[in-house]
């Protein structure tokens, strides 16, 4: 539930009273009153809500992502910088910023991550591409709450090779036969729908693919199994196949073909996201500096919490010290995440990605 007098529109108000809506004040990041009054409703519902059952959803190895979904989607927290239309706050980027910073506080990794996901993996292209029709379906009941989005990119031979993927989407009258399978699916044992990533032509390899809508409950959708891992161990993470599952044309995000594209600009999203630090700039594209940024901040994170881990000798390897456990989460950070290794090969010729969205 919102929490009271610090509900999405009030929050959104005392933004918009900041100058945080459209154009940014530069020089100020994240560190504005607006920035705080988002920060703190979110700490609230940390502490109450997730906090103190997150060794339990650990344990357990998953976490009810619709119950807690539904209480950040109440509260506008996965919609910050969506439209107001479909239920979001309209705010600039540098409020998901805040909104990631502030997640730092969760007891454990697989949360922040699996809301990473929900609101800044599964949904940018969608937002920015994706029909009225489309928006209205997956990304209002996203932005609420009312659905759990999964992301279908990496799989058993294509993890951080995304032009690799063997998944295919042939079109047979006015629907899609979609074949094949994804791996490492955050929140795909309990998502609703899945931003599918398919080849849909047999052309050359990024411009063969496109992102669909996938519906989790049609016929020939397997959840072959919920991967134990070593840490992020309360967001599941499920290996899925296709057999022979059909879904309208009219589930296409944007252009046929231009899938690889469009998740290459989705990915920079899910990098600042997980960098949680305000390299954005108004009217600047920060393409490259957030692949960059993704890389760095990986690399000194697990620096970090070894030197951590390594300063509680024989204990650090334990249950009972909170340092194993981010020591885990930054660990699997960069085998769970294609993007991590990804960043290494993009940053070449990922401005020219860029321009031919802006050619099209």
């Amino acid at each position: 539930m919102a929490l009271r007098g610090c509900g999405r529109w009030a929050l959104r108000a005392s933004a918009l009273r900041g100058g945080g809506s459209g154009r940014r004040h530069r020089g100020h990041g994240t560190d504005t009153p607006q920035h705080g009054a988002l920060r703190a409703a979110l700490r609230k519902i940390i502490d109450r809500e997730i906090n103190p059952f997150v060794d339990k959803w650990e344990e357990e190895g998953q976490f009810p992502a619709h119950k807690v979904f539904k209480t950040l989607g109440q509260a506008g927290f996965l919609g910050v910088d969506k439209p107001t239309e479909y239920g979001g706050m309209g705010l600039d980027f540098s409020y998901n910023i805040a909104v990631a910073e502030e997640l730092g506080s969760i007891r454990c990794g697989g949360i922040p991550m699996a809301i990473g996901v929900q609101a800044g993996m599964a949904t940018p292209a969608l937002t920015r591409f994706g029909s009225d029709e489309l928006r209205k379906q997956f990304l209002a009941p996203t932005i609420a709450g009312d659905f759990v989005a999964c992301l279908g990119i990496s799989e058993a031979g294509a993890g951080s090779d995304v032009a690799n993927i063997k998944t295919t989407a042939v079109k047979k009258g006015d629907e899609y036969v979609i074949n094949g399978g994804k791996m490492w699916t955050t929140s795909g044992c309990q998502a609703d729908w899945m931003c599918l990533l398919a080849n849909t032509s047999e052309g050359p390899p990024h411009r063969n693919k496109s992102l669909i809508c996938l519906p989790m409950d049609l016929h020939g959708i397997h959840i072959a199994k919920k991967i134990d891992k070593l840490g992020m161990r309360s967001s599941d993470t499920a290996q899925i196949f296709f057999e022979d599952v059909r879904v309208p044309c009219k589930n296409l995000i944007g252009e046929e073909g231009m899938g690889f594209t469009y998740q290459m600009l989705q990915f920079q999203e899910e990098r600042l996201w997980g960098v949680a630090t305000a390299l954005y700039v108004e009217g600047n594209d920060v393409t490259k500096f957030a692949s960059m940024a993704k890389l760095k901040a990986g690399r000194l994170a697990r620096e970090v919490t070894d030197s951590c881990l390594q300063f509680w000798g024989g204990m650090g390897f334990t249950s009972e010290v909170l340092v194993s456990r981010f020591y885990s989460k930054w660990s699997d950070s960069a085998l769970c995440s294609p993007v991590c290794l990804s960043a290494l090969f993009t940053l070449p010729w990922m401005a020219e990605l860029w321009d031919r969205v802006h050619q099209k």
